[in-house]
């Protein structure tokens, strides 16, 4: 008990120190100008996108998640997408004037921002959260997976560094190099937290809501990818296989079920095996599906971001070596399906559905099931289709003919480049956006008399 008590209070000393060097930092940036601030931020893309391979490596490395090459792709998303995304919005000073309504709106940073960052997107989710976090002239604390610290401080040492070469005031990225939850607590639950970022597990999100700060969570994706009767079946296949391999399926958008109609099935299987889909019998479906969750319900670790081989090797199954992803047929949705659950991995299920209707329905009661109000996906030539899988669909990214992967995280779609993918109030979240530089800064709006 006396251990664990001195271990408390030397993290929560350690959250005291980095978020007084933050505030202060902070305090010396809000005065700086949208030039300075640009320069900064363009600074750090600049850094970032050099360092982006080392980072995807060294994250790699220490996780044993995914493989480098998607990490350093995710890295250049951050560094790069997410960095021409947010580069000319202003958010210093007027914003915005609206000379017909008289109403002139101005940003103000929040202050010391909290980040939680996961141990499936580490370093690019450093380079994301740093960047919009920097672009509103706020400082930030981050707070690491346990798993991935070395390589989330090193990501935050090397954007601290480009920021203060740069300009910038020292202190302004500031890391927990011990994490644990008590200090974890400590930082979402200080005083002088303006904002929490919580990018991670349910419990830990939902503990970053009772913090009694402000704050935006996301919850677990757990996208079904409906494949109606009218879609170009090679290219939906081509999409979801691209999407779910991608690092190894660890991206939350990413597809966890397919579902599709009757009538084109036997096309779709065909597809599916041409892109080395290995469909595993009863026996098989069996096995690995005691490996997708630990007992306590949450997923298993050790399936998470690995090689389907690896995933084979462990469930005690034999695949082709060139095998694309395990998929399981399912009939079932629910708590005690694993198959119906989210897989960070590349395992999907596979739902046959009679017509549209049954469609629609089965995507959301999995998204009911787990991943409300996240992201679903249709594959579809019928507009009409894509406007009622809209109005009916329980989910905020409602993406057509696009990986999920990809489409999620704005990088296929013009939706805003992000890693933080919020799931309105019915995921539990605060808002339904992809998180960007709006979401971090208040905004203050001078109104005239009509």
């Amino acid at each position: 008990m006396a251990i664990n008590l001195v271990q408390e209070t030397v993290q929560t000393y350690e959250v005291e120190t980095l978020i007084q060097k933050a505030k202060h930092a902070q305090h010396i940036y809000a005065s700086f100008t949208q030039e300075q601030v640009n320069e900064i931020v363009k600074a750090i893309s600049v850094r970032l996108t050099e360092a982006a391979e080392d980072l995807a490596y060294k994250a790699h490395t220490e996780t044993g998640f995914g493989n480098v090459k998607d990490k350093t792709t995710k890295n250049l998303f951050a560094s790069e997408q997410v960095y021409e995304s947010i580069k000319d919005e202003p958010t210093v000073g007027v914003i915005d004037r609206d000379e017909m309504n008289k109403v002139i709106e101005i940003g103000v940073p929040m202050g010391v921002i909290a980040a939680l960052v996961p141990v499936t997107n580490p370093t690019s989710t450093v380079i994301f959260k740093t960047l919009v976090a920097l672009k509103t002239r706020n400082a930030i604390v981050l707070s690491p997976h346990p798993k991935a610290v070395n390589c989330i401080v090193e990501a935050a040492r090397v954007v601290e560094e480009a920021a203060v070469n740069a300009g910038a005031p020292k202190g302004l990225v500031q890391v927990i190099e011990s994490p644990s939850l008590e200090g974890t607590q400590a930082l979402m639950q200080h005083d002088d937290t303006a904002l929490i970022l919580a990018t991670g597990g349910g419990p830990m999100v939902k503990a970053a809501y009772s913090s009694g700060n402000p704050a935006i969570g996301v919850g677990p994706g757990n996208g079904p990818a409906f494949i109606e009767k009218s879609a170009h079946i090679e290219e939906a296949i081509d999409r979801i296989i691209t999407s779910k391999t991608f690092d190894n399926g660890t991206i939350c958008a990413s597809e966890q079920s397919i579902i599709v109609e009757k009538g084109i099935k036997e096309e779709v299987v065909k597809e599916l095996k041409k892109r080395k889909a290995y469909f595993m019998n009863q026996e098989e479906s069996e096995k690995v599906s005691h490996f997708i969750m630990r007992e306590n319900g949450t997923m298993n670790p050790q399936i998470v971001g690995k090689a389907v081989t690896e995933v084979a090797n462990l469930c005690g199954i034999i695949i082709p070596a060139d095998t694309s992803v395990l998929i399981s047929e399912e009939t079932t949705i629910g708590p005690d399906n694993p198959y119906s659950r989210e897989k960070l991995t590349p395992i999907l299920a596979m739902y046959t559905v009679n017509d549209w209707d049954e469609g629609v329905t089965t995507c959301n009661t999995i998204l009911e099931n787990e991943g409300a109000g996240h992201t679903a996906m249709l594959h579809t030539t019928n507009d009409e289709l894509v406007e009622d899988f809209g109005l009916r669909m329980k989910a905020s990214r409602i993406l057509i003919n696009t990986p999920g992967t990809f489409g999620g995280i704005g990088f296929s779609t013009n939706l805003a480049p992000s890693l933080t993918l919020g799931c309105g109030a019915i995921g539990g979240s605060s808002i339904t956006d992809n998180v960007s530089v709006r979401q971090l800064m208040n905004i203050n709006r001078v109104a005239y008399n009509k």
